[in-house]
């Protein structure tokens, strides 16, 4: 029975975790914290039976334990909840499943633990992969990747330890915009941008997609990853988004990872490696797919993605300043009080002005966010 802990549990990969172990049946949940789907969470608590949950909000937790008074569990709340539940002594694997930077001192909490951790929350290693990935090493501690790009990677680099990468080919859908003009991306809406092709995601990350500022996240977390420089990673648009990423070895050699769009692969097997299980669901059907097609990124119309490599090649802070100003940005989309446009904008403003610090460490990270907040609530 192997134990696992999940920040976010309420969330995308959070319920999506769930769903494996309740099919696997061979994986006990000992602690789980989400941010205000109090509902959900109960329901979560009293199926899978937690020693520990955490509520980001005070007075969320406190309903939270009201109504389950009738059962046996801890409830905790804030930086600290999510703290506990990280370092949760039972756990074996943190699943880091949380949206945005308040990933990264969990995160921390674990390696230093001796957690492994099945990554899905890629501002951890963004914003702070210079610190994360030496601290994991040190203490002997696997990174396991949930993003389906890094799993395929991850897949893709199994036996070849020690032969020599020639670059990585990182997949993208191009998101449901692909191929659309600066006029006619002027006018688009929230509705529309949540439509994502193939891919059922949370709302930040389903507009991150359509930006392509998930993609640069995504780019700024393989170099961390994989150890590459920036120049040997290749995003190549592919819309089918079945082949999941690929790698090139130096003799000219690509071993990919295909499969349906569906993210419990990835999750289950970060939470099984290096074994693999069966898992339920629609198998790839090559007979009936027919054709795989591919393009290049249009980071002209698409400025997200020629913003990630930018922020990645000044590095320090600058990618601290990129996530927050898209999180920023996002969250003022969703909200309708910016245009469409206007993210890539705001990023691009924000990285700008950014006073550059070389080598930053968490408080640092923490103060560049809070920095970048400011800025875009002065301006916009």
């Amino acid at each position: 029975m192997k134990k696992i802990a999940i920040l976010g549990s309420t969330g995308s990969i959070g319920t999506q975790t769930l769903e494996i172990v309740r099919e696997q049946k061979d994986l006990k949940v000992t602690a789980i914290a989400a941010g205000s789907n109090i509902a959900l969470l109960e329901k979560q608590v009293r199926e899978f039976k937690p020693a520990l949950v955490s509520v980001w909000d005070e007075q969320k937790a406190a309903e939270l334990k009201t109504a389950l008074k009738d059962i046996q569990v801890k409830v905790v709340y804030g930086m600290e909840g999510l703290l506990e539940v990280a370092t949760e002594p039972e756990s074996e694997i943190l699943v880091t499943a949380i949206v945005g930077m308040l990933g990264i001192r969990p995160t921390i909490a674990a390696i230093k633990a001796g957690k492994a951790i099945a990554l899905a929350n890629k501002e951890t290693l963004v914003t702070a992969g210079h610190i994360i990935m030496p601290l994991a090493k040190k203490h002997g501690v696997p990174i396991l990747p949930v993003d389906s790009e890094h799993s395929a990677i991850f897949q893709s680099l199994n036996g070849e330890e020690g032969n020599k990468i020639h670059k990585i080919i990182l997949t993208a859908s191009g998101g449901p915009f692909r191929g659309k003009t600066i006029d006619e991306l002027r006018n688009i809406q929230v509705e529309d941008a949540l439509k994502h092709p193939n891919w059922a995601m949370g709302k930040k990350i389903t507009i991150d997609s359509s930006t392509l500022v998930n993609k640069g996240l995504e780019v700024m977390e393989a170099k961390w990853l994989f150890g590459v420089e920036l120049d040997q990673i290749q995003v190549t648009v592919h819309p089918q988004s079945v082949i999941h990423s690929a790698v090139e070895y130096e003799d000219g050699a690509v071993i990919a990872q295909l499969g349906t769009p569906d993210m419990r692969l990835p999750i289950q097997y970060a939470l099984y490696y290096p074994k693999r299980r069966s898992l339920s669901g629609k198998r790839l059907d090559l007979f009936e797919l027919g054709s795989l097609t591919f393009e290049r990124p249009d980071t002209e119309n698409f400025k997200g993605l020629a913003l990630a490599y930018e922020a990645m090649e000044q590095g320090g802070n600058i990618p601290t300043a990129f996530n927050a100003a898209n999180e920023k940005a996002v969250a003022m989309f969703l909200d309708r009080k910016i245009s469409y446009l206007q993210i890539t904008e705001i990023i691009k403003a924000s990285m700008e002005q950014t006073v550059f610090i070389e080598n930053p460490d968490v408080a640092q990270i923490l103060d560049t966010e809070t920095a970048t907040y400011d800025f875009i609530e002065s301006r916009w």
